[in-house]
């Protein structure tokens, strides 16, 4: 389907580390490259890693590189705090693997404040792509303003293990209008490995708790509404709907009710707007796209 890869190319960032799969180090990168060498591979994004972890990252990486020439692998660090100590780990790691076949340009980092979003970007050079996580329920429009400037990105956590770490609806539809509005790139993280809106289980043990999610594709197509002026109310009833059958998945458009999008709305919406999202796995967000393809 056009449609979807128009939507989903190298969209799904790689967070296997991360709950609530949470794999060890070899597991992780076992996985990533078994993804880079699927027929799935377009979807694919970058491997998440924290800065702090890049030095293991590059011993148990080091084995999977060839010398026969490959795409590189691509790579974004999440910052712990101290964007300092973060950039001389994101540097370390060119001396100890070749640039031609790891690339790290990207970071991400937390910004519960301006002060505190203004002190990264001055360490973080332009030359990375770098996302500061934002705090929903805030008046976002100051961070807004200084990511238009510096030309940084926004990411938005809309999810995690336990259900106080969903953010409430129109907390997460006025900060993707912000941004939409500001021209500012943003990504969204955590909760983001289904589809559809619905009840599912917090992590992946059997006595796990169930909690309503936000889906990675009603998040898309809210921001593309938003993207193309629907209006807020369109947006809302589009990340909070749970109907697959209000969903329809076609060669050149994907449709929700009778609001329908287009490939060159998509292919705006991915080059200007949702960069991407993060999910500790990449099979399970496809896999489950299945029913909405079905003829």
């Amino acid at each position: 389907m056009q449609a979807l890869r128009t939507l989903l190319v190298d969209a799904i960032d790689y967070a296997g580390l991360f709950p609530p799969a949470q794999l060890g180090m070899d597991a992780a990168i076992a996985e990533y490259a078994a993804c880079r060498a699927s027929g799935e591979a377009w979807a694919l994004g970058r491997f998440v890693v924290p800065a702090s972890r890049l030095a293991e990252f590059a011993e148990a990486v080091a084995p999977l590189l060839g010398e026969a020439p490959q795409a590189p692998w691509l790579v974004a660090a999440t910052g712990g705090g101290d964007p300092a100590a973060d950039l001389m780990a994101m540097e370390g790691l060119g001396v100890l693997l070749p640039a031609d076949q790891v690339r790290l340009d990207t970071v991400e980092f937390r910004a519960p404040t301006v002060e505190a979003l203004v002190d990264a970007l001055a360490v973080f050079p332009r030359a990375l792509t770098r996302f500061a996580e934002l705090p929903l329920g805030m008046d976002l429009l100051p961070f807004v303003a200084i990511l238009k400037f510096r030309g940084a990105s926004a990411k938005f956590r809309t999810g995690g293990v336990t259900p106080d770490a969903f953010p409430a609806p129109d907390d997460l539809l006025r900060a993707l209008d912000a941004v939409l509005r500001a021209g500012v790139p943003f990504k969204c993280t955590a909760g983001l490995h289904h589809p559809l809106r619905g009840s599912y289980r917090l992590t992946y043990a059997p006595e796990s708790d169930t909690a309503m999610m936000y889906g990675y594709l009603n998040v898309m197509l809210a921001a593309a509404a938003l993207h193309q002026g629907a209006g807020l109310d369109i947006a809302r009833a589009i990340l909070l709907e749970t109907d697959p059958a209000a969903f329809s998945v076609g060669e050149d458009m994907i449709v929700w009710r009778d609001v329908r999008f287009d490939r060159s709305l998509m292919r705006a919406l991915r080059r200007r707007g949702m960069r991407s999202f993060g999910s500790c796995s990449f099979r399970e967000p496809l896999d489950e796209l299945a029913p909405l393809t079905a003829p």
